[in-house]
């Protein structure tokens, strides 16, 4: 199926290169989300991501912040980003999930690929492109699902170097980014929105409803209420999930103590740390780590 004359897709169609432990790896999932299944609480990937809706209208997370979404935008996602993607009640969206791992020292030129994803960090690493450079974007993606159904024994190097110049060009068209952060939400939910916002980036720091309220000039009663209506947490469960799941990137990323992990996240007990943890995750933090302990080849990649 080609989707408005530009992307190829096929529901639940996916393309798997390696496994994500690998130091190169890639996954092409073609697939549907629909608003019954929009998922609560921002999530992480100890791996890149790119999301790209094919449906008319979305909204995409990144740590706490919404963006407006259209189809055949790009939304790059670092490893360990909060990040969820929010669709609207109607039919279900298509989208492509692009998931992978490029460790520059396993392919050379280092400096290169450290230059080349650049693209995760700039401050809003969403791409809407012309008409003219989404046919050119979206050609290498179709090509990489053609190459897929290939059986030959070049198949995944093929896909590898296809999707070397995605990143390429989605490098080297950064001046041509069409894409602006506006959001068309509510005034009251984009208040409660730059609350989330601060939160993501302060949760290292002395948090609570009060201190929240004081600092956003709102009552508390009144925080309390429109905060638990527009994000489906209080702001007491929003702070501790926020801090459990930048706990959780650690366990998997880092060698630190867990001690040290649970302080440089904002907890001052460790008591009540294993408490939060337990009942956010459903396991002690060593359990977790024991499970998921991931030390991603790509973190040279970081700034």
């Amino acid at each position: 199926m080609l989707i408005q004359n530009l992307a190829l897709y096929e529901d639940k169609y996916y393309i798997r290169v390696n496994n994500e432990n690998d130091p190169l790896f890639y996954s092409f999932d073609y697939d549907v989300r629909s608003a019954d299944i929009n998922m609560q609480f921002q999530h992480f990937h100890p791996f890149y991501e790119f999301c790209i809706p094919l449906c008319p209208s979305a909204t995409h997370f990144l740590e706490g912040k919404p963006y407006d979404l259209c189809a055949f935008d790009i939304i790059g996602i670092s490893p360990n980003v909060l990040h969820r993607t929010q669709y609207p009640a109607g039919p279900p969206c298509k989208r492509l999930i692009i998931r992978f791992n490029l460790f520059p020292d396993a392919i050379g030129l280092p400096d290169k690929y450290r230059q080349l994803m650049s693209i995760f960090r700039q401050k809003v690493p969403i791409f809407r492109f012309d008409i003219e450079n989404k046919e050119k974007a979206f050609r290498i993606l179709n090509d990489i699902f053609m190459l897929s159904l290939q059986t030959d024994s070049m198949r995944n190097l093929k896909i590898h170097l296809r999707f070397i110049e995605f990143l390429m060009f989605l490098y080297s068209n950064q001046d041509k980014n069409m894409y602006t952060s506006e959001s068309e939400i509510a005034p009251t939910a984009k208040k409660i929105y730059t609350i989330t916002s601060y939160i993501h980036s302060h949760y290292t720091e002395d948090l609570s409803l009060d201190m929240l309220a004081e600092k956003f000039f709102i009552s508390n009663c009144y925080l309390s209420h429109q905060f638990k209506d527009v994000t489906g947490f209080s702001v007491t469960d929003y702070i501790q999930m926020t801090r459990v799941r930048n706990v959780q990137a650690l366990l998997m990323s880092t060698r630190n103590s867990i001690t040290e992990i649970a302080e440089s996240c904002g907890f001052s007990s460790f008591s009540q740390f294993n408490r939060v943890f337990q009942k956010h995750v459903g396991m002690s933090p060593s359990q977790y780590r024991k499970q998921n302990e991931f030390l991603p080849p790509y973190s040279t990649f970081s700034t």
